[in-house]
């Protein structure tokens, strides 16, 4: 968030929760409380302390406002009382909510650049639907593939979820990794922490073709490898047991085993390959000597 000055006119409930004089701690509790405030109060309550000086204070508001219920985010995204800056973060960290962007587009109190933003995501949101293969559907919903952020017309940026993980706890980064959707797991999955990366493995909505580029990439963490390897139903799918062949860091007898269920054709490539281990090659050529006899 960027340290402007922005005067909101707030309600003797959220102004309560942040008199001047409070710890951390205890703006930290005010904000574990917001669920009991009206939805529009719990919004700006949460927005005000995004802001707040605290590091620890401002990353857990953060991860709050991105956790918003929809009927919270709707209440304010249509109220003519909204500021036009919590309209604008509504929209950076909300914007693959097609409900949220619809109505916050029939705000006129939006920024210009919020706008352009959001039609902006609808427009690639239809493109994407327009040609998307009926092979192709998966029960998530699609997601824009911009990198570090979205850049609105006018050049300003939007806040992204990259940006967002830069600021969060670890004990918030290990609950994203293992609930978030794609976009997070792609941040979260190359985080140093292992606790964290390994979280996404864990995520029930990791998908196998996830899996396959997760190891295409040449991921270098054991405990990841470790996990995928444990997986019995994702062991069952013939490219993720070729790309943990392919993989270095795939334990040597677990690489292997997943050797031996591939078919001729990859295990003759295997046998001249310079690209595996000289175990693996070796073995690829004595599969291929055995079956010759």
């Amino acid at each position: 968030m960027s340290g402007e000055t922005i005067k909101l006119k707030i309600s003797p409930p959220v102004a309560e929760c942040l008199r001047p004089g409070q710890s951390p701690e205890e703006r930290l509790r005010r904000l574990e409380n917001a669920s009991a405030l009206q939805p529009f109060d719990r919004c700006m309550l949460i927005f005000c302390l995004m802001r707040d000086g605290d590091h620890g204070v401002k990353a857990a508001a953060q991860s709050a406002f991105s956790s918003l219920p929809g009927e919270t985010l709707l209440a304010v995204a249509g109220s003519q009382d909204a500021h036009p800056a919590v309209l604008d973060a509504i929209a950076k960290v909300h914007y693959q909510r097609e409900d949220v962007a619809e109505t916050l587009l029939e705000n006129g109190l939006l920024s210009a650049p919020a706008r352009s933003f959001l039609q902006k995501i609808i427009e690639q949101r239809s493109d994407v639907s327009d040609v998307s293969d009926v092979s192709d559907v998966s029960d998530e919903p699609d997601e824009p593939d911009d990198s570090d952020a979205a850049v609105a017309e006018d050049g300003q940026e939007f806040q992204s979820k990259y940006q967002m993980a830069q600021v969060m706890g670890i004990a918030e980064k290990i609950k994203m990794a293992m609930t978030g959707d794609k976009e997070w797991r792609s941040i979260l999955v190359k985080d140093s922490n292992k606790l964290i990366s390994a979280g996404v493995i864990k995520n029930p909505r990791m998908t196998e073709a996830e899996v396959v580029a997760l190891l295409k990439s040449g991921i270098q963490n054991d405990e990841i490898m470790r996990l995928i390897c444990a997986n019995k139903e994702w062991v069952k799918n013939y490219n993720i047991r070729k790309a943990l062949v392919d993989n270095n860091r795939t334990p040597v007898q677990k690489a292997l085993r997943y050797l031996a269920t591939l078919n001729d054709k990859d295990i003759a490539g295997y046998a001249k390959s310079k690209n595996v281990s000289s175990v693996v090659s070796t073995q690829a050529k004595r599969i291929l000597l055995n079956k010759k006899r």
